[in-house]
């Protein structure tokens, strides 16, 4: 495990008084080791798990040749163009059970979706596009020339997944579709990655816990609730610690305690560079580790909002039982709502996917055109709370939702993606393309 030090080695032109988005993701996908351990689960607790293996399919999929629709099947070679086809229904194939006779040159099974195609048809039409007739006792079936083609609305062997394919690749999240799909294997368990570990607290003396009465210069702490609704979408165990007061004692335990109990802990408050408070010096304190694994580097992001924020190791105690090895990754948050989730979409989020030992890309960015002026300094990045509609051509236009102060929390409930103005980007004028992160499934 690289250190601290060994990781900004790597990085050109790091600077912690000035580091930029990139910056900051690129020196997180070096600090931060997917975990090992793995368990086997049934489908139904399977959703949103991560896959430590690749999935190989016992079977194909779908396990024979058949029909994709309701309608008659025969040889397509007996298609001509610009003649009408006629054909004698010699039978009739119902889906799960196979039909055992012979179709010849000029005759048709009448098949419904999902039946097995007999060997020798490799063609289906549509009922709607037959033309059903009797004959002396006999049915018939007329196609007009121009409407199918050979093989048409037919279903092949393993045309979904074959046989000794891997069906689902080792770091995959479990979707429901992903989880129909296992199903369809016949296969009723899953090897997954266990659960990251997560604990988050807040701190300061002037954060008040709901139930607590108001008193002067104190606020109501916003910060857990949105970070746990942010943790637990995305699937990983949520541990609350609660509010710890700006006490040496009280912020020693409560690092510990999470270090104990989770691979990861997360903080907002007390990390603003060349702040003289507790939280800073305790994160000091309990990063020197006899491996030299620890460590705490507090940065200044060339962002807006969410400037300050310290990443690093915390060591944990050496009798830990925890069975979680030495040390726990920390992210500290600034304390202002809307930085808290900024910074979480565009630093943690990710850094804890790698983490889970997913494969999922980063958040897709939307190109939309700005209804409005927006100024912009280049030289950081910066993350507005915007509002997406489609426009009457199907295009789509963003506008930022007012005030987008680092306290105003309102701002991001009426947004629904975040306005992405990279590092080196200026002014933007009406009408000028810009990138979006939406927040649909994230917030």
């Amino acid at each position: 495990m690289k250190t601290l030090d060994q990781i900004a080695a790597e990085l050109q032109g790091y600077d912690p008084l000035a580091l930029s988005a990139t910056a900051v993701n690129e020196f997180l996908s070096r600090m931060v080791e997917p975990i090992q351990q793995t368990e086997t689960l049934g489908i139904f607790d399977a959703l949103g798990r991560v896959l430590a293996e690749d999935l190989i399919s016992p079977l194909n999929v779908p396990p024979h040749d058949n029909s994709a629709m309701d309608g008659f099947a025969f040889a397509g070679q007996q298609l001509v163009r610009g003649q009408k086809l006629q054909l004698k229904v010699v039978g009739t194939a119902m889906a799960g059970r196979a039909w055992h006779g012979q179709v010849r040159s000029g005759e048709c099974l009448k098949v419904m979706t999902g039946a097995v195609m007999p060997a020798g048809l490799d063609t289906v039409v549509p009922q709607e596009l037959a033309t059903v007739q009797q004959i002396g006792g006999a049915e018939f079936i007329s196609i007009q020339s121009g409407v199918l083609a050979t093989g048409d609305n037919r279903r092949l062997l393993g045309e979904d997944i074959q046989k000794g394919q891997a069906a689902l690749r080792k770091g995959a999240t479990l979707s429901p579709a992903g989880l129909g799909l296992i199903a369809s294997l016949g296969l009723g368990q899953v090897c997954v990655w266990r659960k990251l570990r997560v604990a988050y607290f807040s701190t300061g003396d002037e954060i008040l816990s709901l139930g607590e009465p108001p008193r002067e210069g104190a606020v109501y702490d916003s910060n857990r609730y949105t970070i746990f609704g942010l943790l637990s979408r995305l699937g990983v165990e949520v541990i609350d610690l609660g509010v710890v007061p700006d006490q040496p004692d009280l912020l020693e335990a409560a690092f510990r305690r999470a270090a104990h109990l989770s691979d990861a802990i997360i903080t907002s408050g007390g990390v603003s560079v060349g702040e003289a408070d507790h939280t800073k010096a305790m994160m000091m304190k309990l990063a020197n580790h006899p491996s030299g694994d620890g460590g705490v580097a507090f940065w200044r992001i060339a962002m807006r909002p969410g400037r300050p924020m310290a990443v690093g190791r915390i060591a944990r105690d050496s009798d830990s039982s925890s069975g979680l090895g030495g040390t726990a990754v920390l992210f500290g948050l600034p304390g202002n709502p809307v930085a808290v989730i900024v910074t979480f979409l565009a630093f943690v989020r990710p850094a804890l996917l790698q983490m889970m030992g997913s494969t999922a890309k980063p958040l897709p960015l939307l190109r939309a055109s700005s209804a409005e002026v927006i100024r912009k300094k280049p030289g950081r990045t910066e993350y507005q709370r915007g509002i997406v509609s489609t426009r009457p051509d199907g295009s789509l236009q963003v506008k930022i939702t007012g005030n987008q102060g680092s306290g105003v929390l309102s701002s991001v409930t009426a947004a629904n993606g975040l306005i992405v103005l990279h590092h080196d980007q200026g002014n933007v004028a009406i009408g000028d393309q810009i990138d979006v992160m939406m927040f649909d499934g994230v917030i």
